[in-house]
């Protein structure tokens, strides 16, 4: 169990004098609080969907990340979306806010975001949920799994063979044959084996194994109608206008999973077209300005927005 646990986050953008134009953007799996200056700065800035000249953007560090102010380690406790989200509605109650405009997530972000406006529906105007389950499937826990057994190889290859397998999660069949077919690698026999290689290095510079098998864990445990009567019932009292994001063909959350538990809230549901499937919230960044400046205006579309195919 946590207690009095330092909590990291970002602000973009100045709170009015009413504190009523907060917009609370959550990172997905590795990601971090900075959206700005990294993961989505085309989404959130200057003049962007997400304009900090008119809207706050706060992005909490999630509890079990390593940009967060909690050294993470083997020993640290388990999370779910929930607790991660009870620590972002704890840096919003210390920023004297009463309601969000917009709470905003993609995959394990999106698990979150349904978890925070879940917890007091009605302190949310709109949700914005991307390529997220209303409960973790059991086709994310079966990669997850997979994931977790490569961590046990230990060591860095561990790590690094985890996050090649979560690549393929992340991408289409199609956006692989076309940009690699079987051309050859600059270093191993195939370039698409060289830009899994080439992550899985990546990662190894900025991620520990610890937060990465935490948050493995954190999304298995995701269950928006755990204590709540079940998922219908949960769904069914989600607060403020909902939007629901599929992607088509996401290999990891299919649109189908992310229409069927918007149909069951009641929600708004509308997709994303791309070549890249899950990762088309951090990669198709003109859909997606498109569907948070219209959501951010209380006009969103019930016609799908077409990303690039």
């Amino acid at each position: 169990m946590l207690a009095d646990a330092p909590l990291a986050f970002h602000r973009d953008g100045a709170l009015d004098a009413r504190r009523a134009n907060a917009v609370v953007v959550f990172h997905a799996f590795t990601g971090s609080s900075d959206a700005v200056g990294e993961w989505w700065r085309e989404i959130v800035g200057p003049g962007r969907a997400i304009d900090t000249g008119r809207w706050a953007a706060i992005a909490p560090a999630l509890l079990g990340s390593p940009y967060g102010d909690v050294a993470i380690t083997d020993a640290h406790p388990r999370v779910t979306p929930r607790d991660q989200a009870r620590a972002a509605w704890a840096i919003i109650d210390a920023l004297g806010i009463d309601t969000v405009a917009l709470a905003v997530g993609g995959s394990l972000g999106g698990m979150v975001a349904l978890e925070f406006n879940a917890l007091h529906p009605e302190r949310v105007a709109r949700t914005v949920v991307l390529a997220a389950p209303a409960a973790h499937t059991a086709k994310g826990i079966a990669w997850a799994h997979t994931q977790r057994a490569a961590l046990a190889l230990g060591g860095e290859r561990g790590l690094a063979v985890a996050r090649m397998i979560a690549m393929l999660t992340y991408r289409t069949e199609g956006e692989l044959e076309v940009r690699f077919g079987r051309s050859r690698g600059a270093h191993e026999s195939f370039a698409v084996t060289d830009w899994l290689e080439h992550h899985g290095r990546t990662l190894i510079a900025r991620f520990p194994a610890a937060a990465y098998r935490l948050l493995l864990d954190a999304m298995d445990a995701h269950d928006l109608g755990r204590e709540r009567g079940g998922l219908t019932a949960a769904l069914r009292r989600l607060g403020g206008a909902v939007t629901a994001v599929g992607v088509v063909g996401d290999p990891l959350y299919p649109a189908s999973v992310v229409r069927a538990w918007a149909t069951t809230a009641g929600a708004r549901y509308m997709e994303i077209a791309s070549r890249f499937g899950h990762d088309a919230f951090l990669l198709e960044t003109e859909a997606v300005s498109r569907l948070l400046r219209d959501a951010l205006s209380d006009s969103v579309s019930h016609v799908a927005v077409r990303g690039v195919a």
